[in-house]
């Protein structure tokens, strides 16, 4: 290579370096972000097999909520209401949702991967994941509960 080819590869070295190492600052006046590695999953206490993210507001107060719900396979709610609508989103994985009092995994519907689900309040439903993690975004009004609806 000759001198002036070295140094035309090092200048457009140099600005492709700075260019992606330079990241505009946002306002956190006006947008407020968290980094998938920065989102605080947690395990749910009252749904073992289930992870949690609040993203918004508080599911245990009255008011909005965004929450993210992590099933881990092989984990399958029973069947059970919420005395809210609530508005599911599958991000990734296979969600399986079933309704009735009657619990029975081969009976549920698969909902790939950008299906969007309303759970209607006070309608009894059950779901989670078969073989592979899914994840899901839920957006209510809360209080959040459940109520166990299953036939003994």
């Amino acid at each position: 290579m000759s001198q002036l080819t070295v140094r035309y590869a090092l200048v457009l070295a140099i600005v492709i370096v700075a260019v992606t190492t330079h990241a505009a600052e946002l306002n956190p006046a006006a947008v407020a972000f968290k980094l998938p590695a920065q989102i605080p999953w947690q395990d749910n206490p009252t749904n073992p097999g289930v992870k949690t993210a609040v993203l918004a507001g508080d599911p245990s107060q009255p008011g909005l909520y965004v929450v993210l719900t992590k099933w881990l396979p092989g984990h399958m709610s029973r069947p059970h209401f919420h005395p809210n609508d609530r508005f599911i989103t599958v991000l990734s994985g296979t969600w399986w949702v079933g309704t009735g009092t009657k619990f029975d995994p081969d009976a549920t519907v698969p909902m790939p991967a950008g299906t969007f689900v309303t759970h209607f309040g006070k309608q009894v439903h059950y779901d989670g994941a078969k073989e592979g993690e899914t994840v899901l975004q839920i957006v209510g009004e809360g209080p959040a509960t459940a109520t166990s609806a299953e036939v003994k």
